[in-house]
């Protein structure tokens, strides 16, 4: 694969600050470069955590349905994925071997918690990006199937003792977003997939209700609700939050819950509009909320 500067500026709209316009491509068949330089940053810092048994390193990536995405949902016109693969299911299949390779690669540099970063979804479930998908000849459901297979032919070998999860989000850059929409177009295609835990956006409207998780049926996994912003520094309710909480266990167990914040204070390099400070606060926040309620 290869990065580059689209001529047309970067292919997804944000609603506020304009994200660097960077795409990335496939060039020819896809595999895992056993030197890639995210397994250097992951030894840094577990060195940098040692043997603190209360402590973990935890390592993301960008999922493979990303790579999908960019190159069938929402590519620039520059792709040649099927003069590369005529056959999509080889695609989808390279996709797949490809991160099972990530995950040993990460296991056998001493990872015991990956994530797989995944705004896929976050585009399958947005109303606008789904009519023009089907305005295109794509069914948004079939695609979704895909994903779900190739998540799970990827996980198909994972290690007992790995914790891998993945996280949704809407988009987040410099406190600005790209998607909107609920789960419930995806939820039954995401909910079977067998990741160990879900992390799922919940901190506005636009994420929609906790309905959608009534497809939740893997009861050794969390879902993990993104009830307190990281876009902004203001503070949530703790009671609201509490009241949120409870609203969930209609679908969830409390014991397969947890807390987080929606996403990351700084998804690209600009960041959120929050000081160091601020976002210490909202994980301060979080956690007794937590205290409070898993006792």
């Amino acid at each position: 694969m290869e990065g580059y500067v689209p001529e047309g500026g970067y292919n997804q709209q944000f609603h506020g600050q304009a994200a660097p316009s960077y795409n990335i491509r496939v060039t020819d068949r896809i595999s895992f470069n056993e030197n890639h330089p995210f397994l250097e940053d992951f030894i840094f810092l577990k060195e940098k955590v040692g043997d603190d048994k209360n402590t973990i390193a935890k390592a993301s990536v960008p999922s493979p349905n990303m790579i999908l995405r960019q190159e069938l949902l929402a590519n620039d016109g520059t792709t040649k994925i099927y003069e590369i693969y005529p056959d999509l299911k080889d695609f989808y299949h390279d996709l797949a071997q490809t991160y099972k390779d990530v995950i040993k690669a990460y296991y056998e540099k001493g990872c015991r918690y990956l994530q797989f970063d995944d705004t896929n979804w976050a585009f399958l479930a947005d109303a606008d990006k789904r009519k023009a998908l089907q305005e295109q000849g794509i069914d948004p459901k079939n695609i979704a199937r895909i994903c779900t297979e190739i998540i799970n032919e990827a996980l198909e070998e994972k290690p007992k003792d790995l914790t891998l999860t993945t996280h949704i989000c809407r988009g987040n850059h410099a406190s600005s977003w790209l998607f909107s929409g609920g789960y419930e177009p995806i939820a039954e295609e995401l909910f079977a997939t067998n990741y160990d835990g879900f992390f799922l956006e919940y901190d506005s409207d636009r994420a929609g209700d906790f309905s959608p998780l009534r497809y939740w049926n893997n009861k050794n996994s969390k879902i993990v609700l993104g009830l307190v912003t990281s876009k902004f520094p203001e503070l949530e309710s703790k009671e609201e939050i509490k009241k949120r909480i409870k609203e969930a266990t209609e679908y969830v167990p409390l014991e397969n819950l947890s807390i987080s914040p929606q996403c990351g204070f700084a998804s690209t390099e600009e960041g959120n509009r929050l000081t160091e400070q601020e976002q210490w606060e909202k994980i301060k926040l979080l956690q007794e909320v937590a205290a409070n309620v898993w006792k």
